[in-house]
């Protein structure tokens, strides 16, 4: 199949043309094609976080997937072979909270009755719910990868490495079963990770409330503790104080009772302490209250014995806030667990009293809240309290506080038996580990992901729940006698089953091992895995390849799961790994990235990537998260088919997202690209084929690039290549630091150079006014440019580089070395042609720029028009060189200036060059301090001779103040004489100044007139869809006896309109014949008339 023929008459609509683009892949099998094609090439290997299929991709999703297309792609072109296939998240609490709510799930009991295989059915059921909605988007964003040879974490072969990865940890003691309080979700009934507990903390109002433990040895004294979750004082078993804080023993006089509080916290108590009524009895240290035995505020565990309920020390407890009696409930704390077992409350081994169920719910021995939700039993618990006169201050505080992350619902922090790996045995070496490693931005990986695994903590990889990879361990009831298995192979040697294809729960739960000590049989314990430990995801080539893993074990597991390692592929691993990039959000330096590390450190001794991008969020243009039920942001698809995913993905790369900040995404952003930089780069390339056609109409020359062409004289055909080799280079020197943020705004520069400064500057020389020789040449030039554009930019923009090139196809010559030329993404990325470099052409027209841009101002300010000509221009320099630059390209600045005459001059007498002095004030003010102000004062009435002299020597005294170099800046300006205003202006940039004509001569008044004519008739064209090889008749129609000033240029320039229009104009009156185009009102200097164009 041959790509759609570029019609430059044509509009261009970028979604369309983009899905030409698509259709064309999908004929040639292009991304099959470009893997085919770098076999055997050097692997490139990335890690990829695969997506739940159970939801809907969004700008998150397409950002990860725009950085990791450009990343893979850019590895591709030079000079790698980069498999890419798809991975599914298939496991793990986001599936089952969506079967939860489908069939009114609240429990494990609701589970078990139903059925753990039923219940799994229904999970496997859905977890590809939408993956033909991914899959048209990621083809739609111009992502290529595999979606035909994915991979999924439910199969038996992910599961499996899973389970080898955790015997490896079992085998060397870095897993461990403990009592430890977790972040517990009662919405979806499992324990979560330190790292998930901190992805979603809100801000909520919380009571909070001041209560009096009676003492014993004293009824009429309490002790007074605060909190902010009275459904904890129900499972209260002590109290503690910090031993070095002083206390002091107060008397109430208003109700007649001591109270024993933190001296520094009275106002905890009493809103002004000044004015309160009591009286100071006693004062205490904190270690004197160890001991001390008081009444609990309930009785429900008071028959447990002398060990509970008494006053406990430990410097955790602050004097910030509350009473510095902090009580304690070891069931829901972790410093209260801990110091629980430290003085003996609970035994190390003993699980704490946790009066609740699996959904937050009260049950036995809280008989009086029981079945009710703890959040919803607040109120209860203080109802009661005041009742019994123990709730002495009652209010709420605004707080931040976790909640989990898929359900929604606040987090509960409780003592749960779990499974953990060792993490803190490691520390060392996992920073270690990640200082060898590339992070973009390097701030986030040594700060944020540094300080986070400075203080690493022992990570709970199991999960009270259903589906996903159950934990390989199969105990006794006591928990004494503990079989981890490695392999399906080893659990059918243990447990005598054969034919073991699925690892699931329900699979495999009712195998059990026999006790080698005499203890009946083993069986496994009732956790999954983690999720965290499952996922990831590494890219392999099309040897046999298994699955890849996916986070919660699963994710970080997976550079080796997604290969079946170490049951297949091992060698291709082992030389493969660690992988050469990795990217997500800022969001998973405490979740994907952290376990990602800790796993590879525990397995392999080293950090499992070598380059990390890490992005920000993508936020709504309000600032706020995006929200499909506030609707506050639009929807990818629709941003697909106004604007066309190149669009999006240049707006996406090009933000300070890809540098870790977040970003506000903005319709207006995507626009912008389109005007800015896309549609630029479109019309340039049609200018070219305009042109090439041209030449073969007028010239009869079948255009050709030449690579092997001799160097071109021409300074702009040089200048503009050079740029090309700039952007090469710098497009090699950033993508090899991961630096994805800096390209863009050179290809800006580039295309602003291409269409604004080189087209428009040999403009008559492309369309062969300067003989067919020349414009071949510079058709060369201005190929070279678009085809290097083309290859450079494949990676960032994949539609339109190959809707561009397919455009130049048929101009390239055949070329041994490319085996197959079909797709700009089937060639290489271009080398950088030292040769063109040229530091001589490159300064003469940054130069001839620097003048332009000065003179081009002059004249907006002045409300002239480029199409009016002016007399003269002087350019002042002092240096000789800068001059001799801007003189060699004088014809370039009198075409694009339209002026007569250039002067151009060191001489500051003729000129009228002064000098002045300026400073940075705040600078300056700290040398000078109190003489800053006489040097303010005098500065302005510096003379001019004196700042040159400055300038020469580097010393000027200022009002009796010494300056030195560095100080002043130096400004040189002319000053017109007064009988001057109005006729010149003047500019400068600090270091060539200008002095333009800007009075409008009347002798020059017909020349811009008859450019204005060409220049309606040349719009008149374009508008009628004629391309540069249609020849026309042009006539015109004056009313009455207007135009005469338009009439008389006509006259005088004909020989430049006939060459420029290729057609003499004439009056509609002697009109004879032809088939008329188009037909429209124009207006030039307020002369109204018609201008018609005619087919001969």
């Amino acid at each position: 199949m041959s790509f759609p023929r570029h019609d430059i008459s044509q509009q261009f609509n970028f979604p369309k043309e983009e899905e030409k683009v698509i259709e064309y892949w999908r004929q040639i099998d292009a991304f099959r094609t470009s893997l085919k094609l770098s076999e055997g090439k050097p692997e490139f290997v990335f890690f990829d976080g695969p997506p739940f299929a159970t939801g809907l991709p969004h700008y998150g999703h397409l950002l990860a997937g725009t950085i990791k297309d450009i990343v893979t792609r850019y590895a591709h072109v030079s000079g790698h072979h980069v498999t890419r296939r798809f991975g599914w998240d298939t496991h793990g609490l986001p599936v089952e909270h969506e079967i939860d709510k489908k069939l009114g799930i609240t429990g494990k009991e609701d589970v078990l009755r139903m059925g753990i295989d039923k219940y799994n059915a229904e999970c496997r059921s859905i977890v590809m719910k939408y993956a033909s909605e991914w899959r048209s988007t990621v083809e739609r964003m111009g992502r290529w990868i595999d979606f035909d040879n994915d991979y999924k974490t439910l199969n038996t072969t992910f599961m499996e490495s899973i389970w080898w990865a955790f015997d490896e940890l079992w085998k060397k003691g870095m897993v461990y079963r403990g009592t430890r309080v977790m972040p517990y979700s009662t919405g979806c009934t499992t324990p979560l990770s330190n790292f998930e507990a901190g992805l979603d903390y809100r801000d909520v109002n919380d009571p909070a409330i001041t209560v009096s433990f009676p003492l014993v040895e004293d009824s009429t004294t309490s002790l007074l503790a605060w909190t902010t979750t009275p459904w904890t004082l129900p499972s209260n078993l002590g109290l503690c104080v910090h031993p070095d804080f002083t206390y002091i023993k107060i008397h109430d006089e208003d109700k007649g009772v001591n109270y024993i509080l933190c001296e520094k916290l009275l106002g905890t108590l009493y809103k002004d302490p000044k004015k309160a009524k009591f009286k100071k009895i006693a004062t205490f240290k904190g270690s004197d209250m160890k001991g001390w035995r008081y009444v609990p505020l309930f009785e429900y565990f008071f028959e447990q014995g002398s060990h509970i309920h008494l006053v406990v020390t430990d410097p955790y407890v602050t004097d910030e806030d509350g009473t510095g009696i902090v009580h304690q409930a070891p069931a829901f704390g972790e410093d209260d667990h801990r110091i629980a077992i430290e003085n003996g409350i609970v035994a190390p081994e003993e699980l704490p009293p946790c009066p609740i169920d699996d959904i937050g719910r009260f049950t036995d021995p809280i008989t009086d809240y029981r079945g009710m939700y703890i959040k919803d039993a607040d109120k209860e618990i203080q109802k009661y309290l005041k009742a019994k006169g123990q709730l002495l201050v009652q209010s709420n505080v605004k707080h931040s506080y976790p909640f989990c992350w898929r359900s929604g619902t606040p987090l509960l922090y409780r003592a749960i038996p779990s499974w953990f790996v060792r993490v803190q045995p490691i520390r060392d070496q996992l920073v270690t580990n990640n200082k060898e490693t590339l992070w973009v931005p390097q701030t986030v990986g040594d700060n944020r992901f540094g300080n986070w695994l400075a203080n690493a903590r022992d990570w709970n990889v199991s999960r009270n729940r259903y589906w996903g990879t159950p934990l390989p361990l199969w105990v006794s009831e006591d928990y004494e006698e503990i079989v981890s298995v490695g392999s399906i192979a080893e659990l059918e040697a243990l447990t005598g089953v054969t034919g073991i294809t699925d690892l699931h729960r329900d699979k495999i739960d009712h195998l059990t091992i026999p006790s080698k000590k005499g203890k009946g049989v083993l069986r496994r314990v009732e956790e999954i895995f983690d999720c965290w430990f499952e996922s990831g995801r590494y890219t392999v080539p099309s040897i046999r390849i298994v699955d890849f893993l996916r986070v919660p074990l699963s994710l970080p597991s997976m550079p080796y799961a997604q290969v079946h390692y170490p049951f297949e592929n091992k060698e291709f691993f082992e030389n493969n790994f660690p992988g050469d990039f990795v990217s997500e959000g800022i969001d998973q330096t405490r979740g994907w990235f952290y376990t990602l590390l800790v796993l590879s450190t525990h397995l392999f001794g080293r950090a499992p990537w070598k380059n990390l991008i890490v992005t920000g969020l993508v936020l709504a243009a309000d600032g706020k998260k995006m929200s499909k039920s506030l609707r506050n942001y639009p929807d990818p698809n629709l941003m697909f088919d106004v604007y066309g995913a190149d669009a999006v993905r240049m707006f996406l790369v090009n933000s300070p997202i890809v540098r870790g900040d977040n970003l506000r995404f903005r319709e207006e952003g995507v626009r912008e690209v389109v005007s800015r930089v896309m549609l630029p780069w479109v019309n340039a390339c049609r200018f070219f084929l305009g042109q090439a056609n041209l030449l073969h109409k007028t010239a009869g020359i079948e255009f050709k690039y030449n690579p092997q062409a001799p160097h071109s004289n021409n300074v702009m055909d040089r200048w503009i290549l050079a740029r090309c080799q700039s952007l090469i280079l710098l497009f090699r020197t950033e993508m090899a630091a991961y630096r994805l943020y800096t390209i863009l705004p050179r290809l800006l520069d580039l295309i602003d150079e291409l269409t604004n400064w080189y087209i428009r500057f040999n403009r008559r020389r492309l369309k062969g006014e300067d003989g067919p020789e020349d414009a071949v040449t510079a058709l060369n030039t201005l190929f070279e440019t678009l085809f290097t554009l083309c290859r450079t930019m494949s990676s960032y923009t994949p539609f339109l580089t190959e809707n561009l090139y397919q455009a130049l196809r048929p101009y390239l010559p055949e070329d041994p070395l490319v085996p197959d030329a079909r797709s700009i993404h089937f060639l290489s990325f271009p080398e950088v042609k030292q040769e063109y470099f040229d530091v001589e052409i490159e300064r003469q027209v940054q130069r001839m720029q620097a003048v332009i841009d000065l003179a081009r101002n002059l004249r907006e300010r002045h409300n002239l028009s480029l199409k009016t000509p002016l007399k003269a221009l002087l350019v002042f320099h002092p240096d000789a060189q800068y001059l001799t630059d801007v003189t060699s390209l004088q014809r370039y600045i009198q075409s694009e200036l339209n002026v007569r005459d250039i002067v151009f001059t060191s001489d500051e007498t003729m000129s009228g060059v002064r000098y002045r002095a300026v400073a940075d004030w705040g600078v300056l003010g700290r040398k000078l301090r109190k003489d800053l102000g006489r040097v303010k004062n005098a500065l302005p009435g510096l003379s001019s001779d004196a700042v040159k002299a400055y300038l020469e020597t580097g010393n000027v005294t200022v009002d009796g103040i010494e300056l030195v170099a560095g100080d002043l800046t130096v400004q040189r300006y002319l000053e017109l004489p007064p009988a001057s205003e109005g006729r010149y202006a003047t500019h400068t940039d600090n270091d060539v100044v200008i002095r333009l004509d800007v009075e409008v001569h009347p002798e020059l008044l017909s020349e811009w007139l008859a450019r204005e004519f060409i220049n309606r008739v040349q719009k008149l064209r374009k508008k009628a869809g004629l391309q540069a090889t249609d020849d026309v008749e042009v006539y015109y129609r004056f009313e009455d006896d207007s135009g005469v000033e338009l009439l008389n240029a006509l006259e005088e320039h004909a020989e430049n309109i006939q060459r420029t229009i290729r057609s003499i104009p004439r009056n509609a009156g002697g009109r004879n014949g032809g088939n008329l185009i188009v037909e429209e009102e124009q207006e030039v200097a307020d002369v109204r008339f018609w201008l018609m164009l005619v087919k001969l």
